[in-house]
């Protein structure tokens, strides 16, 4: 029988604190000025950009303010429904939405402007792109569109350095060589990654390396790696 670890890591939080910007310092420094934001404002980037991490973050800090957010993506069971009570309304990954939360997003953004509730959105594209019915696009793209810059390589290692210290896990530079070579710079995909290779040590009692690594990717069937 395969043994199965308990992860006694906490969940990392997502906060302003843990974002580590890189060029988007501009950006968060924007974000972290006023909660809730005074306008609206939609965030575009690669996947593992950061942009649900800083959704999160605003969340977090109207919710430490003492005030309520409502968050809808596209996992979010319908009817959504609007709370006159919130101060802030969140849209994630927009870019996915059906035609059904395609309506029910722009009757939220209605309920909002109604109610002077500002909101924060995100997507992988700019709003001109989004594939969206076009008063919903027009809406997301009010207010403030920032751009998120994907972190340079001394960023990203500073990124899985911290997290695989909050793990209690020694992450070589050969490891690490290893996985920013092999694999797209998505900090979404590599704590994934790390969070398998965490529990996948853990159940054979082995350190991380390069080796175990391998061994862990082929017994997942070896997910899509860049030429290094």
């Amino acid at each position: 029988m395969k043994q199965v670890p308990l992860s006694l890591a906490p969940e990392p939080l997502s906060t302003f604190d843990a974002f580590v910007p890189g060029a988007n310092a501009v950006l968060l420094a924007h974000l972290a000025s006023r909660t809730p934001p005074a306008a609206p404002l939609y965030l575009w980037g690669d996947a593992g950009s950061g942009k649900t991490h800083l959704l999160h973050a605003l969340t977090g800090a109207c919710h430490d303010a003492g005030l309520r957010a409502g968050w809808f993506d596209p996992a979010t069971a319908q009817p959504w429904t609007f709370d006159p009570t919130w101060s802030l309304l969140v849209f994630d990954d927009v870019q996915d939405f059906d035609g059904v939360a395609q309506q029910a997003a722009f009757a939220l953004l209605v309920e909002a402007q109604s109610h002077g509730v500002p909101w924060a959105a995100a997507g992988d594209r700019p709003p001109v792109d989004l594939p969206l019915r076009d008063d919903l696009r027009t809406r997301i793209g009010w207010g403030h569109v920032f751009a998120l810059e994907p972190l340079g390589e001394a960023e990203t290692r500073a990124v899985l350095r911290r997290e695989a210290d909050r793990r209690g896990i020694f992450l070589s530079d050969e490891v690490m060589d290893y996985l920013l070579s092999r694999f797209e710079r998505d900090l979404k995909f590599l704590m994934s990654l790390l969070d398998r290779l965490d529990q996948f040590s853990m159940a054979r009692s082995r350190a991380v390396t390069v080796p175990l690594l391998k061994l862990m990717l082929s017994e997942e069937g070896a997910p899509s790696e860049r030429a290094a």
